[in-house]
């Protein structure tokens, strides 16, 4: 009598599968869940040069992240940026070139998958704008220099 292995390796295929399979994160509770979609490392490629955005999970009352901008092989720009909830709400702060103290944005906008950050006495920017499409983040900053429109945009894509 000849046995068939053939059901028995399909179904441990199927069980590996399953199991090798990437799982969806649990969706973010906690006062930072508004934001909790920009966790990840994010790439993309400007003028300027490469730019790598990467933000930590949300942890206690904050998020972390860096910007870093490297063309041909030496960086060229870097933030630190951090997302708090305070008190009064969750306020975006941005840290240029590591300036101290970072610049304050609260958050003036949240949806499932966009935020929009303002802080109108700041020269520019006065808004800090990110959307998720799936594994795309765009990222838009705009405000007036000189009393005219000014905007910087970044479509990235997610490397993890």
């Amino acid at each position: 009598m000849r046995r068939s292995f053939a059901p028995l390796a399909v179904a441990a295929s199927l069980a590996l599968a399953c199991a090798a399979a990437p799982k969806k994160p649990a969706p973010a509770k906690g006062p930072l869940a508004p934001v909790a979609f920009l966790s990840g490392d994010w790439i993309a490629t400007t003028a300027e040069g490469e730019v790598l955005e990467s933000w930590g999970p949300p942890r206690g009352d904050a998020m972390l992240g860096t910007s870093h901008t490297v063309a041909d092989g030496r960086t060229v720009f870097f933030e630190y940026v951090r997302i708090e909830a305070r008190p009064a709400g969750i306020v975006y702060l941005a840290s240029p070139v590591g300036r101290d103290p970072p610049t304050p944005f609260p958050l003036r906008e949240a949806s499932a998958n966009r935020v929009v950050f303002a802080n109108d006495e700041h020269d520019f920017p006065q808004r800090v704008i990110y959307e998720r499409q799936g594994d795309r983040l765009h990222a838009r900053i705009e405000g007036k220099v000189g009393g005219k429109p000014k905007t910087s945009t970044w479509s990235y894509r997610r490397v993890r």
